[in-house]
């Protein structure tokens, strides 16, 4: 997907193989080899679900979490996260596995099963604003004290690097050719797009509500949005992040968007298939393949991140969609 705008790209801020393999041996042993799942879609297509949500805290974040703190050159005696859920659940996670104290701050949108999960995880949760920008605002002022690590959601080369780990595990479970990722921040696809470059054909799905990716990608550089709708807990900064949209540029990404009611029904439909409980947000890019969005080839061998398991799954059903 490279263009006539990727010269001025700040490509040297792209992480390297290398500095993700190296990722993957550091914080392997904090972390759960997620398994895969073949399953049928309703078209008679066979995929591969890469099931991430199984990850601890129910989502890939903590890939990135752990790398930040064992990649740091002292080992820092607070962690401090801005987060809409799933990375403070992480970085608590990771601050509770390695003996640090955490504070994470979160928007009052953020869900309640989150928050109280973050507590259970031992951290101070400061709830602040109703969006992602305004709590990490709040995170600066904390993060600014001695001895305090900052734990970024996507924007920092150690997060993307920690990320991109889940495809050395994938390479390792599959050869498959074509890859979907719901992209939020841009830390995901961005250490995802870093392995694989041009290897393989990764196809980025959003919310219409939350187009952070399809709007830099339109613009030539990454601009401000207003999220919105299902997801927005998950995949809702208003900003992609610089590094992420970098090693978009430099690989095969191609951005499709879908609809709330599409991520709804793809809820649904992993339950009633596998009784598998995702988040919106972890489903986004199955919704991608559900609804129609993106037809498959013959014979294209596609995965399917499954990102993120935290949402109440009372609302899930073995009705049929009306």
């Amino acid at each position: 997907m490279a263009s006539s705008s990727t010269a001025s790209l700040p490509f040297d801020q792209i992480p390297t193989r290398e500095q993700i393999r190296a990722a993957r041996e550091l914080v392997d042993p904090h972390l759960r080899r997620t398994p895969v799942l073949d399953v049928e879609l309703d078209s008679g297509h066979t995929v591969t679900l890469k099931l991430e949500l199984l990850q601890h805290t129910g989502s890939f974040k903590p890939r990135g979490a752990f790398h930040c703190v064992l990649s740091a050159e002292q080992k820092p005696q607070r962690l401090v996260a801005a987060s809409g859920g799933n990375h403070g659940l992480a970085v608590a996670y990771a601050g509770m596995t390695l003996g640090i104290p955490v504070e994470i701050f979160v928007p009052t949108t953020a869900p309640a099963v989150k928050v109280a999960r973050l507590h259970t995880l031992g951290a101070t949760v400061h709830q602040v604003g109703q969006r992602f920008s305004e709590a990490l605002e709040a995170s600066l002022a904390a993060a600014a004290e001695p001895g305090t690590l900052p734990i970024h959601a996507y924007e920092g080369l150690p997060t993307v690097i920690g990320q991109g780990t889940l495809a050395v595990e994938l390479d390792e479970q599959t050869d498959n050719e074509t890859v979907l990722v719901a992209v939020g921040g841009g830390g995901l696809i961005g250490g995802l797009a870093s392995w694989w470059g041009q290897d393989k054909r990764i196809i980025a799905v959003e919310p219409e509500q939350c187009p952070t990716l399809h709007s830099a990608v339109e613009a030539g550089h990454p601009v401000s949005v207003q999220p919105g709708g299902c997801a927005m807990d998950a995949l809702g900064p208003s900003l992609l992040g610089s590094i992420g949209f970098s090693a978009v540029q430099n690989a095969d990404v191609t951005p499709l968007l879908v609809e709330d009611a599409d991520i709804r029904a793809a809820r649904q439909w992993l339950w009633r298939t596998a009784r598998i409980a995702g988040e919106p947000g972890g489903v986004t890019a199955l919704a991608a393949l559900t609804s129609g969005a993106y037809r498959p080839r013959d014979g294209e061998r596609i995965t399917v991140i499954v990102c993120g398991a935290n949402a109440d799954p009372c609302d899930l059903s073995d009705l049929p969609d009306p």
